[in-house]
């Protein structure tokens, strides 16, 4: 059977973020929508991930902006502006500075409220969860009506179940050595893996269960998952029903978001994986409900 051709009309969109960021994104749907969903991608994804997720939320009154923020691919180069000039920047979800994403976000957003989008909404897959709850902490959730998360899952509690905790161990402790050396950048030793490539910041970030980035924290029974409670608005959570990343089963994740978001609706999308592949019309379907509501 041979692959079908597929075409898809896009505007190309370029957002500066307030650090002046150049970050290159696409715009699908209809240049003047009621509603704009700004996709956050996962680690090592990019403008171009979840395609066939966006064709579905597309809609004659609905548009989705997708765009690389800075944790795209694995290793690359983004520009920024200087005032006249312009400079290249290392970039790269190997490097990626987690607390950077929420600059990536807010030169979204403002980029969304420029194009005169109406009712705006986030929406994260992966880590673009955690980068999405983490903006909200951040600036307020101002511009934004509501936050939709595509698999939201804890990087520390998969590797919990993925590696042994001697192991785990072990690299955490080189990693923290390289950053108290002033090495923050130095990568991880493959030896010590085998992990997603990273420097030894990204992977304290990914991996430790105190980092900003554990945001939630349910591997964790007796932490609060302050910055999750402290976010009002509106949360749909979407979650995998045979997500292979996912530490335990995922009614267990879904009690624990039902009782930790305080504006949140969680629904199961059964048999799916973490791509939620299979999964796009009844995703589309929920994520329609939660807007007109």
């Amino acid at each position: 059977m041979r692959n079908k051709t597929q075409i898809r009309q896009a505007y190309v969109v370029e957002i500066t973020t307030p650090k002046k960021y150049v970050l290159n994104g696409l715009w699908f749907g209809p240049r003047k929508a009621k509603n704009l969903i700004v996709f956050i991608h996962g680690l090592t994804a990019s403008a171009f991930s979840m395609k066939r997720m966006v064709a579905t939320l597309v809609g004659s009154d609905t548009a989705v902006m997708t765009f690389n923020n800075r944790g795209f691919e694995k290793i690359t180069e983004i520009k920024r502006r200087k005032g006249r000039k312009t400079e290249w920047v290392l970039a790269g979800a190997t490097h990626e500075v987690f607390t950077e994403c929420a600059d990536d976000i807010q030169g979204a957003v403002n980029f969304a409220r420029r194009a005169g989008a109406k009712s705006i909404y986030l929406a994260g897959h992966s880590t673009g969860c955690q980068k999405a709850f983490y903006w909200a902490g951040r600036y307020g959730a101002r511009g934004v009506r509501g936050i939709i998360l595509f698999g939201p899952l804890s990087d520390y509690a998969s590797a919990l179940k993925e590696f042994p905790k001697n192991k785990l161990k072990r690299a955490v402790a080189h990693a923290r050595l390289l950053v108290r050396k002033g090495k923050p950048h130095e990568f991880m030793p493959k030896e010590l893996g085998p992990w997603f490539v990273c420097d030894a910041q990204r992977f304290l970030s990914l991996y430790t269960p105190d980092s900003v980035e554990e945001i939630f924290t349910y591997a964790q029974a007796k932490k609060t998952p302050r910055l999750l409670k402290k976010v009002r608005i509106s949360t749909l959570v979407l979650l995998a029903g045979a997500d292979e990343h996912g530490d335990r089963p995922a009614k267990e994740i879904a009690a624990w978001f039902e009782k930790n978001t305080r504006k949140g609706r969680v629904v199961i999308i059964p048999r799916v994986k973490h791509s939620f592949r299979g999964g796009e019309k009844v995703v589309a379907r929920e994520i329609r409900r939660f807007i007109k509501g």
